[in-house]
């Protein structure tokens, strides 16, 4: 598909492809348009088919104008691993993890960031920024070093140690910020007024939403080129959510793909939940609210796509909720006891979400049930440090048979 121009996503209006994220005239945000006219599916497949091993097998889907500068941390074509244990546990029919910790810098970020990267210099710039939650800061660091360019990485101050250390370690330039992420977005924002930097989520943010599509063209490429009934996955600024609905209607759209939209069910921390809270109201208005959960990759209290999450949601039968910073880790627990993946605590909030629709009788036994895993547990060790238990014994097999003379041996 040609990239033809930014379009706003609420009066429509177009703008040329530069550096801008929102309309001049009604302030609404802009997303990439695309001329499709010509285009084959039954060729698209075969090209897809025959491209990399990675994000860049679906380059006609995304936001380029030219050759794709080269990538030598390409992304993707992460697990979808089928998880019959977890089913089981959840009385489910069929479920299936797309385990995107399995990328560069082990979290879905590399993907956008991939994106932006590559418009960033093909735009000519020769700075990248970002404001950040932890896993973006993890990316831009990486994919800036990669890339040979220079780096800013904007996060709260208190965030988790283990994403401040993967972020430096890149050489960027980190700064923490006395206050939410809000705080640091809203300084990003000036500051990409001022200086010529590409602030991958700011003033490059409808390309680097653009990156998001390909979890979609993968899942549905890994599933033998069909569309699952349920999809289940976490929701920060909303822009991930949506994107997976857009990646799927594009395909619709163009043939590659038959069928409907799954039902799409979003996952938010009960300590930041303005779009869970918004859908229970039945509002479109997702009101601002201060961040207080475990779960800080998700901890964006004034989410920018979240009026099109609810949209999403609600026109495709699905459902927005929250769980608890206790339901968090016991999803963490449930995820790696039945399928041996270890996620951050975002996907332990989606995996909350996912326990509640399935023991409240919302999903059909016959459903087939995606779930999103966009981070690696190692970056968020404290989540799991109260469910930790080691059994100390002296070297004496009479020790080992004391400590565990309740089980039976084999």
């Amino acid at each position: 598909m040609a990239v033809r121009s930014l379009n706003c996503k609420e009066c429509g209006a177009g703008y040329e492809l530069g550096a801008a994220f929102f309309c001049e005239t009604c302030f609404g945000p802009l997303e990439v348009a695309y001329d499709n006219s010509g285009m084959d599916a039954e060729e698209a497949k075969r090209k897809i088919q025959a491209g990399s091993r990675g994000i860049w097998r679906y380059s006609d889907f995304l936001p380029f104008e030219g050759e794709r500068p080269g990538d030598p941390l390409e992304p993707g074509l992460t697990p979808l691993v089928r998880a019959d244990r977890l089913a089981e546990r959840l009385g489910m029919g069929e479920v299936w993890i797309k385990n995107d910790a399995a990328n560069p810098t082990h979290s879905f970020k590399d993907r956008v960031v991939a994106v932006a990267v590559a418009k960033a210099k093909e735009l000519g710039f020769e700075t990248v920024a970002c404001a950040s939650t932890g896993n973006l800061a993890n990316a831009v660091a990486a994919h800036a070093a990669a890339a040979g360019l220079s780096s800013y990485v904007f996060v709260p101050a208190d965030l988790e140690e283990q994403k401040l250390l993967a972020t430096g370690i890149y050489g960027t330039n980190l700064v923490g910020i006395r206050g939410n992420y809000d705080d640091v977005n809203r300084l990003c924002t000036e500051l990409s007024a001022e200086r010529p930097w590409a602030f991958v989520n700011v003033n490059l943010r409808p390309y680097y939403a653009e990156g998001s599509k390909t979890l979609a063209y993968e899942t549905i490429e890994q599933l033998g080129w069909q569309i699952p009934d349920r999809i289940v996955g976490p929701i920060a600024s909303g822009s991930m959510f949506t994107k997976l609905g857009r990646g799927i209607t594009e395909w619709l759209e163009l043939g590659l793909v038959e069928g409907e939209l799954p039902t799409f069910c979003g996952a938010q921390a009960e300590g930041c939940s303005p779009v869970a809270t918004a859908f229970a109201d039945g509002t479109s208005v997702c009101k601002p609210q201060r961040p207080d959960t475990i779960a800080k990759s998700l901890a964006i209290g004034d989410p920018a796509d979240g009026p099109y999450a609810l949209d999403l949601a609600r026109s495709t039968g699905g459902s927005i909720e929250s769980v608890t910073d206790d339901e968090i880790t016991a999803g963490i627990r449930l995820l790696a006891e039945t399928t041996g993946i270890f996620t951050e605590t975002a996907g332990g909030v989606t995996m909350g979400v996912l326990e509640k629709l399935a023991r409240r009788g919302d999903i059909d036994s016959d459903e087939r049930v995606v779930v999103y895993i966009t981070g690696e547990g190692l970056k968020t060790l404290d989540a799991a440090r109260e469910s930790f238990r080691m059994h100390e014994i002296d070297p004496t097999l009479a020790d080992f048979e004391r400590e565990f003379a309740a089980e039976v041996v084999a």
